[in-house]
C-alpha cells in the first residue's frame, strides 16, 4: 500500500482518481490547490505525489521540488495538458518519476502507480535481505524469496551446525561455491580457514601435491617444500570444487584422509593429522559416475553424508526480479540511485530460461547497464539471446502485440510469480503487491487465474486478459 498525495483543482478528477486508488488499497489525501499540497508535505512524508502542473496558488513543479526535498524516496507523477508536455519533460530531468497527459484513462494512471508500488516493494525486499545478511555476518547474498529458495536457506542453516561432509549439487552457474562458503560462514568453524581447490584445474600429476603438499625434490619442479590444501584448511573447511573431475588415484588417497583424518605429503613418510570439514560441489550426476566406474562408490558415500541441491533459475522465476535489482545495485558505479528496469525488460527477463543460471543473469544485467548508460534499463539493452526470445514471444501472425496486451501479459506473469513466491497465499500476495485482497481477486479474475485453484503455468490468455477504460 502506498501513501499518496493527489493535487488537482478539478473535482471530478480528484474524486475518480481517489476512488480508484483507494480501491487498490492505497491511502489517498486529495487537495485542490498548491498551498494545500505544500502544507500536506510539511506534515507527513508520502510515497507518491500525483499533481497537476497547473494549479491555483502554487504550480505542480514547486510541489514536486518540495516533495523531493522532504524525502528523496518520494515518487512524483505530474498531470499535464498536451500543450505543457515540455514542462513535464523538464520536470522528468529534475527527478519526476513520470507524467501523464490530459485527458487520460484512469487505468493508465493505475498501471503507473502499480509500477511504483512494485519498485518500492522490490527495494524493501532488498533492504530486508541486506539486513538479514548483516545479521548473519556473511559477505555475499543468497537472494531469493521463492519457496525453493526458502527451503534452500533452511537446509543450509540446518547443515551449517553439523561437522558432516556436505555435497552441493546443481547446474553450472547456480552458485554452488557461494552456498559452500555460506555453509562455512554460518558454521562453528567460521573463524577458521576456508580453503578451496578446483579439482578440474590441475592435471593428474599435480592434483595430489596440491591436496596433500610435498617436500623439496619430491618430483620434477618441486623446488621447495609446500603445504597442501588439507594442511592449509586445518580447523576449518576445505571446498573440493568440481569433485567429479578428480582422477581415480587421487580419489583413493582422498578416501583415506576422510577415513582417519591423516595423510603423508608427497616425498615424505611423515604422517600429518588434520581436522577439516569437507564440502564438495559438482554439476555431474555422481551416481551415474559411480555406475560407469569413473567415481568410487565408497568415496561417494563418504562425501555425500548431507546433500544440498540448488534449484536452477528457471525453477524459481519469481526470484528473477529481485535478483535483477540486486545485480543492478551491485554493478551500478555512477552517481545517484541505480537505474530502474523497464517493465518490458523485466518481463523478458522473467520469461527467459537462463541456461547459464545466476551467472548468465549477472552477466546480462552487467551487459544491460553498459548499454543503458545510466538510464532506465530497456528491453534492447539486454543481451541478444534474451531480446530474441522476447521478440519471438511478442510477435504473432500479425506482428507485434498491442501495448495493452503486452502490459496485460506482464501483469499476469507478475501476479503468477508473486503467487508462487507466497505459495498461493492470496492475502500475503496482496500485501506484497500493495493492493487489497478484493483488488487481487478482481485481477486474478480478469487474467483468468482461478482464485482457489493451484497456481497455473504462466501462459498469457489469448486476449491479454486486461480490461482497460
Amino acid at each position: 500500500m502506498l501513501s499518496i498525495l493527489l493535487a488537482d483543482d478539478e473535482p471530478m478528477i480528484r474524486m475518480t482518481v481517489s476512488d480508484a486508488l483507494r480501491a487498490r488499497g492505497h491511502f489517498v489525501m486529495a487537495v485542490s490547490d498548491g498551498m494545500q499540497a505544500l502544507a500536506a508535505l510539511d506534515n507527513r512524508v508520502f510515497d507518491l505525489v500525483i499533481s497537476d502542473i497547473r494549479l491555483p496558488k502554487t504550480d505542480g513543479l514547486t510541489i514536486m521540488r518540495r516533495a523531493r526535498e522532504t524525502a528523496t524516496s518520494t515518487a512524483v507523477v505530474l498531470i499535464t495538458a498536451y500543450g505543457s508536455v515540455s514542462d513535464a519533460v523538464g520536470a522528468i530531468k529534475e527527478g519526476a518519476y513520470d507524467y501523464i497527459t490530459k485527458p487520460f484513462e484512469v487505468q493508465d494512471l493505475l498501471i503507473r502507480v502499480d509500477r511504483i508500488a512494485e519498485r518500492r516493494d522490490l527495494r524493501a525486499q532488498l533492504d530486508a535481505a541486506r539486513a538479514a545478511l548483516a545479521a548473519r555476518g556473511s559477505g555475499e547474498l543468497l537472494v531469493g524469496r521463492t519457496p525453493a529458495m526458502v527451503r534452500l536457506q533452511e537446509r543450509i542453516d540446518a547443515t551449517a551446525d553439523s561437522h558432516a561432509p556436505v555435497l552441493v549439487t546443481g547446474e553450472s552457474g547456480t552458485g554452488k561455491e557461494l552456498v559452500a562458503r555460506t555453509i562455512h560462514d554460518r558454521s562453528p568453524r567460521r573463524d577458521k580457514p576456508f580453503v578451496a581447490i578446483n579439482c578440474a584445474a590441475f592435471p593428474e600429476t599435480l592434483i595430489e601435491a596440491e591436496l596433500f603438499g610435498h617436500e623439496r625434490g619430491a618430483f620434477t619442479g618441486a623446488v621447495g617444500r609446500r603445504d597442501g590444501r588439507f594442511k592449509m584448511a586445518d580447523g576449518g573447511t576445505l571446498l573440493l570444487d568440481e569433485l567429479g573431475e578428480l582422477p581415480l588415484p587421487a580419489q583413493a588417497k582422498l578416501l583415506r584422509v576422510l577415513q582417519d583424518g591423516s595423510f603423508q605429503p608427497i616425498g615424505t613418510n611423515t604422517t600429518v593429522r588434520v581436522d577439516v570439514r569437507i564440502v564438495s560441489t559438482t554439476n555431474r550426476n555422481l551416481k551415474n559416475e559411480v555406475a560407469s566406474g569413473r567415481f568410487r562408490e565408497d568415496l561417494y558415500y563418504r562425501i555425500n553424508v548431507v546433500e544440498v541441491v540448488i534449484p536452477p533459475l528457471r525453477e524459481r522465476r519469481g526470484d528473477v526480479a529481485l535478483l535483477s535489482e540486486h545485480f543492478v545495485r551491485r554493478f551500478h558505479n555512477g552517481p545517484g540511485e541505480p537505474p530502474a528496469i523497464s517493465p518490458a525488460a523485466r518481463a523478458a527477463l522473467s520469461r527467459y530460461d537462463f541456461p547459464g543460471n545466476l551467472r548468465e543473469l549477472m552477466h546480462a544485467i552487467e551487459h544491460a547497464l553498459v548499454f543503458s548508460r545510466g538510464r532506465e534499463v530497456g528491453l534492447h539493452d539486454l543481451p541478444p539471446s534474451i531480446i530474441g526470445q522476447a521478440d519471438a514471444s511478442h510477435a504473432g501472425p500479425g506482428g507485434p502485440r498491442p501495448l495493452a496486451v503486452a502490459i496485460a501479459e506482464f501483469e499476469r506473469e507478475y501476479l503468477l510469480a508473486t503467487l508462487e513466491a507466497t505459495e498461493g497465499k492470496r492475502t500475503r500476495a496482496a500485501e506484497l503487491l500493495g493492493i487489497s485482497r478484493k483488488n487481487l481477486w478482481e485481477k486474478l479474475r480478469q487474467h483468468g487465474i482461478p482464485d482457489t485453484a493451484p497456481v497455473p503455468s504462466p501462459s498469457p490468455p489469448a486476449d491479454g486478459g486486461l480490461k482497460t477504460g
